[in-house]
């Protein structure tokens, strides 16, 4: 029993520093995960003394960790960021994975004198960047940038595991049989790689409707959806793995599938899957740290640290430069991604399969690339923002801080509830009115609560609970943060263009296909949006027809619509199908509107 207590005191404790020193790696600038694995090496054999050399307890929980942490990434990747990264984000993480193997083995034959498989092996384990790591960087680290090559890292970071996993599972098996001939090697690695992949895509889409199911169709205790979720993520981990497929392909998979629906209690499964994941992260950041032996370093840290160099300087770059070489990135933001390759726990982890497998010199792949995620962390993992900023990627933010949380909604209402704190120098309390389809309901001002019509212009520090679309809140978040400058001719809250509010509906059906009724075609845009407004508009109302969102610019003194703009992005998303020359109608009918406008100005 006193040994029970002394190893769940030391596991707690162990917890409550690497939970604390995310503060210290926020405020330095510094890898989380680095700080994470230094606490374990100090707590190990060669530090306060505690021995734990159990490579395939480390691998299992290891292993589980990075099924809850590639969940997690998936279910918080939206689906639009998924589609604007998609094709550099997996070429990265499958020729790219391929190429740097192949560039590290070459570096690990001539420095180590390893076989071709040995060499393999090593460049396989260090190929994937780290999610963890990447993530940390760039969303806590404040790194504001092309929407493009941050989700292009993102996505890489978060799908480009079960690519190194595969290879490194595959070259394990090979190294701990030489024997076996090139043509049944080859043959072995395109059957396994099919039947890996292909079971861990079609996996992950089931599994992702099935859980998706469960959620949406048992009526449980609020506080057990995110238990049944997780559960269910590791049991789709645990089936497609022992059918053979990757099991981490699969959860990533049915995280983003699921996540991009409709699932009951989304926001108590968001904030449980965050806290889940940061504990899954530091458990295997830890025991990582224990496995290793730091007195063992010396004795190959020349040729390591060679290794972690040639990786960051020649092989990460050359992968990147070859996979993004088609896509539309320039040489800056090339570079940004290239530099952007952090290695982190998923190496360490997979460099314990030589250990277990009974590979020759297993120890040697293991502290070597212990050696390459520290060298890694410390040169790149410091520099990411420097470096962000020395080539001119970073954009000034659209917003300042906000504060606010996401309540959830009993049934299924087409609204959420949100509480915004009011920040000083918002919009709000510069006298921006909020518009009507954010439904203001309540405001609290010190301790005192307050219909939201007889509480005057908002102050800091009120509390303000609205009901809104779901669609909608990013819109409404630049009214509450500061600073955050509405003007009349704003793109994203006013619409991408202008166009003439006395033209009719037929007109505009011309262009975007919107499927008016005849009976309407022949209304101007402001009498139809007016009929439905209920005969009353404001600035900022928005309505949907079709595959466009028309929305009220301003308005003069009788309350009649002066100006429209025109959103491509509706409130319900919905598949259109255009004709081929629908662009060039759009431009040419644009190019009248305005044309139309100058004369009647004239």
């Amino acid at each position: 029993m006193d040994q029970i207590y002394m190893i769940t005191l030391v596991g707690a404790g162990l917890i409550i520093v690497s939970a604390i020193s995310s503060l210290l790696a926020s405020r330095l600038g510094a890898p989380l995960l680095l700080l994470l694995l230094c606490i374990g090496l100090l707590a190990g054999e060669d530090g306060m003394g505690i021995l734990f050399d159990n490579g395939g307890a480390a691998y299992f929980i290891g292993s589980l960790a990075l099924a809850v942490i590639l969940f997690d990434s998936g279910f918080g990747t939206s689906i639009n960021s998924f589609k604007l990264a998609a094709m550099p984000a997996l070429t990265l993480a499958t020729l790219g994975v391929l190429l740097t193997t192949g560039l590290v083995a070459l570096a690990a034959h001539w420095l180590f004198g390893l076989d071709a498989i040995e060499s393999l092996l090593m460049g396989a384990i260090v190929s994937s960047t780290d999610a963890a790591a990447v993530f940390f960087l760039l969303r806590v680290g404040g790194v504001t940038m092309r929407d493009r090559v941050r989700s292009t890292l993102e996505v890489e970071s978060g799908s480009n595991d079960p690519m190194a996993i595969f290879l490194t599972l595959t070259l394990t098996s090979l190294a701990a049989m030489p024997d076996m001939a090139s043509g049944s090697m080859a043959t072995a690695l395109l059957i396994g790689f099919i039947r890996q992949m292909g079971l861990g895509l079609i996996g992950g889409f089931v599994g992702g409707m099935l859980i998706l199911t469960i959620v949406n169709r048992l009526t449980l205790e609020r506080g057990l959806y995110p238990i049944i979720v997780l559960a269910c993520a590791i049991f789709l981990f645990s089936l497609v793995g022992a059918i053979g497929g990757s099991g981490f392909l699969a959860v990533y998979v049915a995280g983003l599938y699921a996540g991009n629906r409709h699932v009951r209690a989304k926001a108590t499964l968001v904030r449980f899957q965050e806290g889940t994941t940061w504990l899954a992260q530091m458990i295997m950041f830890l025991v990582l740290g224990l496995l290793a032996t730091p007195s063992q370093f010396p004795a190959i840290a020349l040729p390591a640290i060679a290794i972690a160099l040639f990786l960051i300087f020649v092989a990460r770059p050359i992968a990147v430069w070859l996979c993004l070489l088609p896509q539309s990135f320039s040489g800056r933001e090339t570079a940004f991604v290239a530099w952007v390759g952090l290695r982190g726990a998923v190496s360490i982890l997979l460099a314990i399969l030589p250990v277990i497998g009974g590979v020759h010199n297993g120890m040697l792949f293991f502290n070597t690339t212990f050696i390459v995620v520290l060298t890694s962390l410390l040169l790149q993992g410091w520099t990411v923002n420097p470096l962000a900023r020395w080539l001119g990627l970073v954009l000034p933010p659209k917003i300042g801080p906000i504060e606010k949380v996401e309540l959830e909604l009993p049934g299924t209402a087409n609204h959420e509830l949100l509480a915004y704190r009011v920040v000083p120098d918002s919009p709000v309390t510069r006298g921006s009115r909020l518009p009507r389809w954010a439904r203001p309901s309540l405001v609290i001002r010190d301790g005192k609560s307050m219909r939201y019509q007889y509480a005057g212009r908002l102050q800091p520090g009120d509390y303000v609970y609205l009901f809104i679309s779901p669609r909608l809140p990013p819109l409404l978040d630049r009214l509450f943060a500061s600073p955050a400058i509405v003007s009349q001719d704003d793109a994203e809250f006013f619409g991408e263009f202008s166009i003439e509010p006395d033209k009719t509906m037929g007109d505009l059906d011309a262009i975007y296909a919107v499927g008016i009724e005849e009976k309407t075609a022949s209304l101007s845009i402001v009498d139809y949006m007016t009929d439905r407004l209920g005969g009353h508009a404001e600035a900022g109302d928005r309505m949907a027809v079709g595959p466009i969102e028309l929305i009220v610019r301003d308005c003069d003194e009788a309350g009649r619509i002066a100006a429209v703009g025109l959103s491509c992005a509706p409130e319900t998303p919905r598949v259109v199908k255009l004709k081929t020359d629908v662009m060039h109608r759009l431009f040419r009918q644009f190019a009248r509107f305005s044309a139309t406008r100058d004369g009647e100005k004239s």
